[in-house]
């Protein structure tokens, strides 16, 4: 059955190829990235349909989607890893403490570019750390490592919490860790955090930035303030 599905989502996303979508996907990347250029919404209904089918055949519990997610992985198309990490969130009901570590060897076994950094970490991770808080000081290690991937997977980990409002002190905790990052990508994830947090939190971060942007990167700065009303966002670029 593994195999089956694994080569019949494989084969489904080689039929549903478009030239245009697989030459835009060098104007989103840097990195050299490894599609088979098929657009995202074919790709979300793609894993939706197939998930319905495993769900009917009973074959739908945790420990099966992260073997097959596992599976799909290994290919590294971007596409493949998208149905991995969209089925993955699909069993969050499951989530139990000890599936941090398959998202922590996903990140930095399989995550090589932005896109599937923040389809892992925006939802299942997110959902993961809201389910088990005390897991954020494992973020704050991610937030210390030399790959880049875990680094910026340590914010936007946190970008959905943000918005509710959650987490906030911690927010500011891996933002001091991210401050000074020289990766352009990392400097965005947490810059985006604390756009997120400034929503529900606007005076506690527009406080923070103020008391970091010496130190802050500007590209961090741009993306933190990017919400915040006019005035505000004026005191805060001031040099």
């Amino acid at each position: 059955m593994h195999t089956d599905i694994v080569s019949r989502v494989r084969a489904d996303l080689t039929g549903s190829v478009e030239e245009k979508t697989k030459n835009s996907y060098s104007r989103f990347f840097k990195e050299e990235v490894k599609c088979h250029g098929v657009k995202s919404a074919v790709v979300g209904k793609l894993a939706k349909d197939y998930f319905k089918e495993l769900k009917s055949a009973g074959q739908a519990d945790k420990e099966n989607i992260f073997a097959l997610g596992e599976e799909l992985l290994q290919s590294d198309y971007c596409e493949e890893a998208f149905v991995a990490f969209e089925w993955a969130y699909m069993v969050r009901a499951e989530y139990t403490e000890a599936d941090f570590f398959v998202f922590e060897h996903w990140v930095e076994n399989y995550v090589n570019n932005w896109a599937k950094c923040d389809t892992l970490c925006n939802h299942a991770v997110g959902s993961f750390i809201e389910k088990f808080p005390s897991y954020i000081e494992n973020l704050k290690l991610w937030a210390q490592s030399d790959n880049r991937w875990l680094r910026r997977a340590s914010a936007v980990t946190l970008i959905l919490p943000a918005r509710k409002g959650l987490f906030l002190p911690e927010i500011f905790e891996i933002s001091d860790l991210l401050l000074t990052d020289k990766d352009d990508l990392v400097r965005k994830g947490y810059g985006w955090m604390l756009k997120e947090a400034s929503k529900p939190h606007l005076q506690e971060v527009f406080d923070y930035v103020m008391k970091n942007k010496k130190e802050m990167p500007r590209t961090s700065l741009r993306y933190a303030i990017e919400k915040f009303p006019a005035d505000l966002r004026a005191k805060a670029m001031e040099k």
